[in-house]
Parts: C-alpha cells; structure tokens; sequence
C-alpha cells in the first residue's frame, strides 16, 4: 500500500490481522523493516476504551508535564494527531516480541474485537487476556474514515472493509536500502516479483466511495 505522493511517499506491507502468521511477521520484519503495527477502526476503539496514545500522555500531563510539551502537534506529512494507540502482548506470551508471540497476539486481539460478544464482555475479554505495554502497537483509525486523515492507518482499514474481512490490519513500512523508506519504484518491483498486488491511495480512495455508496455504510 502506497500513500500519495504529497503525503509519507512511503509503502507499507499489509495484511488482514486475523490471518497473520509467524511467517507473514517474519516476512514483514525482513523484507519491509520497519514498524509492525495493528489497526482498529474508529469507532470500534471508541466503544471498547481503546485510547489514542496522545490522548493518554495528554491526560498524564499534570503529573508529568513534559507529555504535553511533546504534543503530536507538528506532523509535517499529517494536519490530524498521530494515529498511535496503545501496545500489547497477549498474556500467553513470553516476551512479546517473537514473530510466534506478536501473530499469536495480532490474531486474539482481532478474533477479540470483532467477536459477537456485547462490548462490556469484549472489554473484559482484553483485560483478561491481554496486558499492556506489549510489543505490539496499535493504531485507531480516525473518525469518518478517510475524510480527515489518509494514512495508512486508514487506507489499509478501508481496504479490508472493502475486502470482506474483519477491518483491522496489519502493516510494516518498507526500508530502502539506504536508510530511508523505500522508493515507489522499488516497492512496485518488489510485489511484481513476489506475486502482490501493489495499491495506491488513489485506488482506496476512488474504491471507497463507490463503496459506500453500494453498501450505505456510514463509516
């Protein structure tokens, strides 16, 4: 998945949350390389307590008052406050930080949020089973899905909605060979090489609202 052009100019690696393996975090860890996140949508970590990480370090700021003064308020790609939430590791993991221990986690915490079960009972569920800080870092989708903020957070959620799964996704920045992100044209060659479909934001977007047009989803 490919941002914009005026935006990161970054590609992230990308699958759904509830069919990630060890294989497909180790594949994430060293051919993409940089930060594996999971994404929950909007209104989904709204009703289940699950905060924007700024929110909580905003609300400390009393007691720690230097919290605030690092406030996400400069992004230079991004006019909306970081997506970060909080991190997690599932209460059967050792570490955290293996690829056996973070897709045991990525997978009960999609199978957790996205269950039938009512939310207080979801909330009971993630504090039983899941403890924090973790190893593996969520990321809240922003209200009205890509209207105020299309990043990857949002495009990648977007597209698991558009694809039928559950919409929570798991994504890994691609590093170049020079230590900076890795360019367009090397991200494209990559996914011809390798059998994947390369996206564009421009794809989400224009899919999108077709999308909410033919189901009259208001997300």
């Amino acid at each position: 998945m490919y941002d914009f052009d005026d935006r990161e100019r970054e590609t992230d690696m990308a699958i759904a949350s509830q069919f990630v393996t060890a294989g497909a975090l180790m594949r994430m860890r060293r051919d993409a390389g940089g930060l594996v996140c999971t994404t929950t949508p909007n209104r989904l970590a709204a009703e289940l307590g699950l905060p924007f990480l700024s929110d909580v370090f905003w609300g400390m700021g009393e007691r720690y008052p230097l919290l605030r003064t690092m406030a996400p308020t400069d992004i230079p790609y991004d006019g909306t406050k970081s997506s970060f939430g909080i991190t997690i590791n599932h209460r059967k993991t050792y570490t955290g930080i293996t690829d056996e221990d973070r897709a045991l986690t990525i997978r009960e915490y999609a199978e957790t949020i996205f269950s039938d079960s009512p939310a207080d009972e979801r909330r009971r569920m993630l504090g039983a089973n899941f403890r924090a800080p973790g190893h593996v870092h969520l990321l809240n989708a922003s209200p009205r899905i890509l209207k105020a903020r299309r990043g990857h957070t949002e495009l990648c959620t977007a597209l698991m909605y558009m694809a039928g799964v559950h919409p929570s996704a798991t994504i890994c920045e691609m590093m170049g060979d020079r230590g900076g992100a890795a360019d367009k044209a090397g991200a494209m060659e990559y996914a011809e090489r390798n059998g994947l479909p390369f996206v564009t934001g421009d794809d989400v977007v224009s899919a999108w609202e077709g999308y909410l047009e033919r189901t009259g989803e208001d997300l």
